[in-house]
């Protein structure tokens, strides 16, 4: 089966069904499929170094011996409770997909110890994914995908962790905090932390937006999004400085094109909200705008349509895609995509 509301995944990690053997944890952000698992295994037994009852796996040790696994999911528990099998999927070779898969179906179907849980954690599966489509399609075993987290969820995510230590962030800093974290959760993590003893654990303060600032600095990151932005608002010579500045300071010529895409993204969550009924600061705000950048936003979603979007998403996935695969110089690349999309948002009357 599948589980894809965040409300019953949350509920399913901390207090697994008894009748699911099997469950396949995956996505793109490793960091967050490796979350999750960790809450799922730590549900079955707290100890997830008992020898006796955790086994651990990764696809070099199933490629060429499939038996390992088998074995392991066989094995009873010496000491009592239920066993813990976890595998680890690095890459996404086709025959150990089909091994892995192969495995999860006996064992779902009560062919190996049926007090054994099997946990796998994957990269992102495709809809062709031998594994995936097992999981997904057994009533006792499970498929979670792990996506991007929505702005909501990485807001509410920060207002815990920062109550939990008694300190907090004004409406507005929030909006700003959150606008400047990294995708990966691993990474969320490490800044929220960092932010918490930038306040100071249980002193009980609160950081309005200049007071954040102080805390966030001028980063390389800063200066990609306001090349983004200088872009989308067809203005090629702040976008091109900013792009440089960014550059000059370490920031990467990958980051600053998927930059970009974030933008664009925004744009067109808030061209789809719109369209849907929401009001425009509504709109932005779901879209995780930055309220300083709030009017700049709202008038680049008025030029900008789903259909120049997609247009130019094309262009910024070639960009992308070239960056990390082409012998062309990454930096050239970069500005040539900026100043791309400046002409076409001049074309659009911006």
């Amino acid at each position: 089966m599948i589980l894809a509301k965040r409300p019953e995944i949350d509920r399913f990690l901390a207090r697994p069904d008894a009748a699911v053997r099997a469950v396949v944890i995956h996505g793109k952000d490793r960091s967050g499929v490796a979350e999750r698992s960790e809450i799922l295994c730590k549900a079955i037994t707290p100890d997830l170094n008992d020898p006796f009852n955790v086994t651990l796996l990764t696809d070099s040790d199933i490629d060429g011996d499939e038996a390992r696994l088998e074995e392991a999911l066989t094995a009873l528990s010496m000491i009592g409770g239920r066993r813990l099998v976890r595998v680890r999927l690095g890459s996404d070779k086709a025959s150990v997909d089909k091994a892995v898969a192969a495995a999860l179906k006996t064992h779902a179907d009560d062919g190996f110890n049926p007090d054994a849980m099997l946990v796998i954690e994957a990269g992102a599966l495709g809809r062709d994914s031998a594994l995936r489509k097992a999981a997904e399609s057994h009533k006792a075993a499970v498929g979670i995908a792990c996506y991007e987290d929505e702005v909501g969820d990485v807001a509410r995510m920060t207002r815990e962790a920062l109550s939990a230590e008694k300190v907090s962030l004004s409406a507005d800093a929030l909006d700003r905090f959150v606008s400047r974290l990294p995708r990966g959760r691993g990474l969320m993590r490490q800044e929220i932390e960092r932010l918490i003893l930038y306040i100071g654990p249980g002193s009980g303060r609160q950081l309005d937006v200049d007071q954040l600032e102080a805390h966030l600095g001028v980063e390389p990151d800063a200066s990609l999004q306001d090349a983004a932005l200088q872009a989308f608002g067809g203005k090629p010579a702040p976008a091109q400085a900013g792009l440089r500045r960014a550059l000059a300071e370490g920031e990467s010529a990958v980051l600053a094109v998927r930059q970009a895409s974030i933008h664009l993204g925004k744009l067109r969550r808030i061209n789809i909200l719109q369209n849907a009924g929401a009001g425009a600061k509504e709109a932005a705000k779901a879209a995780g705008v930055f309220w300083k950048q709030e009017a700049e936003m709202l008038r680049q979603a008025r030029a900008w349509r789903l259909d120049d979007l997609d247009r130019v998403l094309d262009s910024v996935n070639t960009a992308d895609l070239a960056t990390r695969t082409t012998g062309m110089p990454e930096a050239l690349i970069a500005e040539r995509l900026l100043l791309e999309i400046s002409a076409r948002a001049r074309r659009l009357g911006l």
